[in-house]
């Protein structure tokens, strides 16, 4: 300030000077103008920088600016350092504002942001989807207005978010189960938290039909049994009677122990998830195998075909393979009636890829059933498969042996003409 008053000072003198000197030798009338003239040129020159500093600000170039002379020079680097700090500043604070969205935008769950009044302030992608909403058209909208589920609107009146809220048949679809909770943060704003718990509904879901089925399917046959042997207790029978009595045991226990092997099979298969081994399978001697118990298990009462049409052979888990065959040829066996045929075959198709097919001639199975066919203790015909002595594991467990082995279970069926039931799999499992 100091230096600013004393370059004023020294002008005032010069323009001074200059005034007496001219009045003097021009005359009274041109010292004044030449003073004023003199006096005005800090004045210009403060203007023209002026100019500068606005022309820059506006086209927010401040920091390229070029510093002029004389004591505008410090006020003009000052300015350029105090407006580059702010922009590293904002610059700063944006990086991590980015970083934070980013970072919502990634997580799993849906978030989204309340104010005060229940309004979006924010929300990723994934609440988006969940919800239906789009964050540019709903911004500010309440959220109540949006979400018109009653438990959802009383949550967020009760105002009690101790514990999560649960909704069901969510999505476009009706398919999701979304389990939420808000949090208080900041000044009476809030943070909904959505997560997708569907699998694990259908997880629970799966594992209480699980236990429910093995518990209904144990105890008819335990019932049976506590039957039997209380009549054996109790009563005098012949010989021939109790007889029976003991076969009945006998097969009610056999089929107790077949579903407990199948489900010791099925929890094998279910915690095993490593690709079964490259090994060569004999398809020729398995063929042999599965001929021998199909015409034991069938009694004389169906035809059968056994057919190998390549030399190739399958690289997998014998035993797995063995089972899954096998089970597909009994499943033909129990639900085709007597007098029907059954094909088995094992072929390479044209595009190298291995089938191993078992057609029947029963009475096929509707198309609403066949998605549903892999299902652990599906029937479609309960009373049925029990007198056939199903377990209902079978084809779940040659689901599983085929996602070992990398191969797909397909199944084609017409109601009154048959069915057949194909493991095709691919060419990399394929040898000579």
């Amino acid at each position: 300030m100091l230096a600013v008053l004393t370059r004023f000072i020294f002008i005032a003198l010069m323009a001074l000077t200059a005034a007496y000197l001219t009045s003097k030798n021009w005359g009274e009338t041109l010292g004044i103008p030449v003073g004023i003239a003199i006096m005005a040129i800090p004045l210009l020159y403060s203007y023209i920088n002026l100019a500068r500093l606005r022309k820059y600000a506006l086209a927010d170039t401040l920091e390229s600016m070029p510093l002029p002379s004389g004591f505008w020079e410090e006020i003009f680097f000052r300015l350029q350092r105090l407006v580059g700090n702010l922009k590293l500043q904002v610059r700063v604070t944006q990086q991590q504002h980015d970083r934070f969205i980013e970072a919502f935008q990634a997580s799993p769950n849906g978030i989204v942001m309340l104010d005060d009044q229940d309004q979006i302030e924010w929300c990723n992608a994934h609440a988006e989807q969940f919800f239906g909403l789009n964050f540019r058209r709903d911004a500010m909208q309440r959220i109540n207005f949006l979400i018109r589920r009653p438990e959802f609107i009383q949550y967020l009146i009760s105002r009690k978010f101790e514990e999560p809220l649960l909704l069901e048949r969510m999505g476009s679809d009706n398919s999701l189960s979304l389990l939420l909770q808000a949090f208080p943060f900041g000044d009476k704003r809030h943070l909904l938290l959505i997560q997708d718990v569907t699998d694990l509904q259908k997880a629970d879901a799966m594992r209480r039909d699980f236990v429910a089925n093995v518990s209904h399917e144990m105890r008819t046959p335990i019932t049976v049994l506590m039957g039997f042997l209380e009549t054996v207790q109790s009563l005098e029978l012949e010989k021939s009677q109790r007889d029976q009595y003991f076969d009945m045991m006998m097969s009610q226990a056999q089929r107790m122990k077949s579903l407990v092997e199948d489900l010791l099979t099925l929890a094998n298969l279910e915690s095993n998830t490593l690709p079964a081994p490259m090994q060569a399978v004999q398809i020729p001697t398995m063929m042999a195998l599965l001929k021998n118990d199909a015409e034991a298990l069938s009694q004389g009462r169906h035809t059968f075909h056994f057919e190998t049409a390549t030399s190739l052979t399958l690289l997998g888990d014998e035993r797995e393979l063995l089972s899954a065959f096998s089970n597909l040829v009994s499943n033909a066996i129990r639900y085709t009636p007597e007098i029907g045929s059954i094909t088995a075959k094992w072929s390479v198709n044209e595009q190298g890829q291995g089938e191993f097919s078992v057609a029947d001639t029963g009475p096929g199975i509707s198309s609403e059933h066949l998605p549903r066919l892999t299902e652990r203790f599906y029937r479609v015909d309960r009373s049925r498969s029990r007198e056939t002595g199903g377990t209902g594991l079978g084809l779940a467990i040659v689901k599983h042996i085929a996602n070992r082995h990398q191969a797909q279970l397909l199944i084609e069926s017409v109601t009154g003409k048959g069915s057949t039931f194909t493991l095709r799999f691919p060419k990399e499992r394929i040898s000579a």
